[in-house]
């Protein structure tokens, strides 16, 4: 396989993932669509994920486009950049994540959503949620966002998986990396199908397990702050011990083996001024679950 490089020091299409050339990022013939949501109204520590998604993509045009792990060129998949969605308030994302989304998904396009705050997900998981049946998901996160409503708003960054299982196509979620909970929270809690992260750390074992709870579709959602906050801090809430790097992508490279993924979403990118290094990991994490994905 040739390797083609098009993005190096920040080279390429400015505000295009990977700095795609129309060749590989022409919406008619991609298969990828990357949709940014630059959201943030409802977090309640570090506000700026709002900022995630550009600073995603610029981190984006400095990778190399060759995978050493798979040996694959992702971007040959074609991968578009779609308009970003911008909305006043959570009503108007939600709808708008939705309707757009959902307008991609019926093209037969693959959708990853580039966040923004964690309740970007609901709405994109209702927006597969009209294309297949049933499904389950697959959460990264440091926090269990079950919180029925967070100080009466029911659409709470806070609140993100309790609206996630309210969708009825949705069989359940399997939660990986928890750490950080509220006794509120605890009779909403999956017992079986929570990973909390100080049991993570002794052997792998437990990967195994978590794709056993899998449904044999799958859609992940991927709060950054799941990382270790010494690998992430560029997230608004940074909590430490959670998962390195390896462990992470090995875990999805055991996903996509074993189920189809659906589609995916990154949240929570908190951009922190002259420390490049988060967004290019959250950019390189985009890219390597593409990598593994051998259903496209």
């Amino acid at each position: 396989m040739t390797h083609t490089k098009f993005c190096s020091q920040g080279h390429g299409i400015k505000g295009r993932y990977l700095g795609l050339t129309d060749e590989f990022s022409d919406l008619e013939s991609a298969k990828v669509v990357i949709l940014p949501i630059p959201f943030d109204k409802t977090t309640t520590y570090t506000q700026g994920t709002d900022l995630g998604p550009a600073a995603l993509i610029e981190a984006s045009r400095n990778m190399e486009m060759y995978d050493v792990e798979t040996g694959k060129e992702a971007y040959l998949l074609g991968i578009h950049t779609a308009k970003a969605v911008i909305a006043e308030d959570s009503d108007e994302m939600v709808h708008e994540t939705q309707k757009q989304a959902l307008s991609f998904l019926r093209q037969g396009k693959f959708v990853v959503g580039l966040g923004g705050e964690h309740s970007i997900t609901p709405p994109l998981v209702a927006a597969h949620a009209q294309v297949h049946s049933d499904f389950c998901v697959l959460q990264f996160d440091a926090h269990a966002d079950l919180v029925p409503s967070y100080e009466g708003n029911l659409l709470s960054h806070a609140s993100a998986m309790s609206r996630v299982k309210e969708i009825p196509q949705v069989s359940h979620i399997v939660s990986v990396g928890i750490r950080s909970m509220s006794s509120e929270e605890i009779p909403f809690i999956d017992q079986p199908n929570t990973f909390f992260a100080h049991l993570l750390h002794e052997d792998d074992t437990w990967m195994d397990k978590v794709v056993e709870r899998l449904a044999p579709k799958v859609y992940i959602t991927f709060d950054l702050d799941a990382f270790d906050s010494s690998l992430m801090p560029s997230t608004g809430t940074p909590e430490p011990g959670g998962l390195s790097w390896h462990q992470a992508t090995k875990l999805l490279r055991k996903v996509a083996k074993e189920k189809q993924i659906i589609g995916f979403d990154i949240m929570e990118l908190c951009p922190i001024a002259n420390t490049k290094a988060p967004d290019y990991l959250a950019a390189k994490l985009v890219y390597k679950i593409l990598s593994y994905l051998d259903t496209l």
